[in-house]
Formats: C-alpha cells, structure tokens, sequence
C-alpha cells in the first residue's frame, strides 16, 4: 500500500547514508506519548521490531499546505510502499487527545462521567480507541476521523518509490 512521510532535507541525507529511515530519540516532543505509541506498535505489528517510529501519511499530504515544518525549512515528501500489517493506522484527531495526556471519549456523557471518576476505565486504556476507526462515536464531540496517519518503524530505502523535495511555506498566522 502506499503511504507518505514528510522529513527535513537533513533526515533524508541521514537515510541516504544508513540505507534506512528511522525515527530517533533526538526529536521526541512528546515522550511519554512516544513510547506508548511504540508500545502497540509492539503489541499490533508482527514485524516491528522497537525503533522510534515513522508518521506516514495515509492521504497524499499537500506540499503547499503550513505546519509540517516551520517556515522555509527544506523538506522531502516521500512516497513509500508498505505492507499494510507494518504501518499502524490512528485517527490523528484523538491522537491529539493521547499527546495533550487527556481522556479519549467517544461523547460528553462519557468525558463528564470519567471526569466525576465514575468509569473504571483509565485515560490509559482510552488511548487505545485512536486505532479502532470504526468505533461508534458523538462525531460532534470526536471529530469525524477524515485525518488518518500511521506509524512504522525502520524503512529501507527500496521501499521509497518517489522523492519530492521543497521549501516549508511559512504561516500567514506567525
């Protein structure tokens, strides 16, 4: 299946050297969140094998669009050809949810009763719902999960099929 990753100029001149695409410890913004991910990625993917992961792009990522990388930084849109049991599909909305540490609901009911310490379940555990795309949700409350992404772990370069290089648009905001 193809798949694609957006990486700084300097990631992919590393990969080009190692023979391979992979996550590293350097450049963890959200640790705790992190290993987590790298947790069921563990527990779901039969050939990973613990490297810091790869975030893939499940729809083609527009190269024109903010926020990937800050402004004017030099970048590469890859595209890469996986075995689905090897990319880990997440809805990238409530992963948003898992990285601010918070509680993943399925609706308000749900929030207000784990909030009161009502529900046994932990915020944890919660987490785990970013993977199960067909879970019935309040799409009011959860967001209609249109944004998917994936995590990998090591990529050989084989499996990079094209490369795009360009320049990081700079916000209209900042």
């Amino acid at each position: 299946m193809i798949y694609w990753s957006m990486q700084t100029l300097e990631v992919w001149k590393q990969a080009q050297e190692t023979g391979y695409l992979e996550g590293s410890s350097e450049h963890l913004m959200f640790p705790k969140q992190y290993i987590w991910m790298m947790e069921q990625m563990k527990t779901i993917l039969p050939n990973y094998k613990g490297e810091y992961p790869i975030w893939l792009w499940i729809k083609k990522p527009d190269m024109r669009s903010t926020g990937h990388f800050e402004g004017g930084t030099k970048c590469v849109r890859l595209t890469i050809d996986l075995k689905e049991t090897d990319v880990l599909i997440s809805d990238l909305d409530r992963w948003n949810l898992v990285l601010n540490n918070g509680f993943c609901s399925d609706n308000e009911h749900e929030e207000g009763e784990f909030n009161k310490g009502i529900l046994e379940m932990t915020k944890e555990e919660s987490w785990e719902r970013i993977f199960d795309l067909n879970r019935a949700v309040d799409v009011n409350w959860t967001g209609n999960g249109a944004w998917l992404q994936g995590t990998t772990g090591r990529i050989y370069l084989e499996k990079v099929k094209r490369v795009e290089q360009y320049i990081s648009r700079k916000s209209k905001l900042y």
